[in-house]
């Protein structure tokens, strides 16, 4: 499956991690010791709040646990990770599908240089860091300055700065749109913001400053 690593919970007497779900979704899964079954809720994107499984007893999954699940989470990159057994408790196979593309992605050396290279000590992804180091390359790029001044779209800068360096991140030259969109997307759904929004908001402040 496609989760975080397990984190502790204090409102009640649990272990939880936040995962990738079948249907694209994020959620969290909660995991009591004192129960059989784990309770999972999905992550609205929108609003940030748990929306709990149909058949969930909110007595012995109350809302504050999946909320502070997905505070505790928030940040930690997803990984391709075994199911997690504890204290009896085993998640259902049902629930642990992700897309291969999904899977293809969390394994790829480009997902995994990210990770690595902007995970701060907590094992969080410092998004400050990773947004600092991208519009210092976009700051100094001629290529990009070349964008600017050519007048390209917002979308356009922001999907070269992203392939340019995921590529000298890995040493992979042959880096597609699609992996890279894919490798965003991944890191979006962990991310407290969008994941590159201080980059965007440099790329349009460029793009402002370049009008006559």
């Amino acid at each position: 499956m496609i989760r975080t690593k397990i984190v502790e919970l204090s409102t009640i007497e649990a272990a939880a991690y936040r995962q990738k779900l079948r249907n694209g979704k994020s959620g969290v899964v909660i995991l009591r010791y004192d129960h059989a079954q784990p309770g999972l809720a999905t992550i609205n994107r929108r609003t940030g709040e748990p929306e709990p499984a149909a058949n969930i007893n909110l007595e012995t999954f109350p809302l504050a646990a999946f909320r502070e699940a997905i505070e505790l989470t928030s940040g930690m990159p997803y990984s391709r990770r075994g199911p997690v057994q504890l204290s009896g408790v085993r998640e259902k196979p049902e629930d642990e599908e992700a897309s291969p593309e999904e899977v293809a992605t969390v394994d790829s050396a480009e997902y995994e240089a990210i990770v690595k290279a902007y995970t701060n000590k907590k094992g969080e992804l410092s998004y400050d860091l990773l947004n600092k180091d991208f519009i210092q390359f976009a700051k100094s790029s001629k290529i990009v300055a070349d964008m600017v001044a050519n007048g390209a779209s917002e979308s356009e800068i922001r999907d070269r700065i992203l392939k340019v360096k995921l590529e000298s991140l890995t040493g992979n030259p042959s880096l597609t749109d699609a992996q890279t969109q894919r490798i965003v997307e991944m890191l979006d759904e962990v991310s407290p913001r969008h994941v590159f929004r201080e980059l965007n908001d440099e790329i349009r402040k460029m793009l402002s400053q370049a009008k006559p």
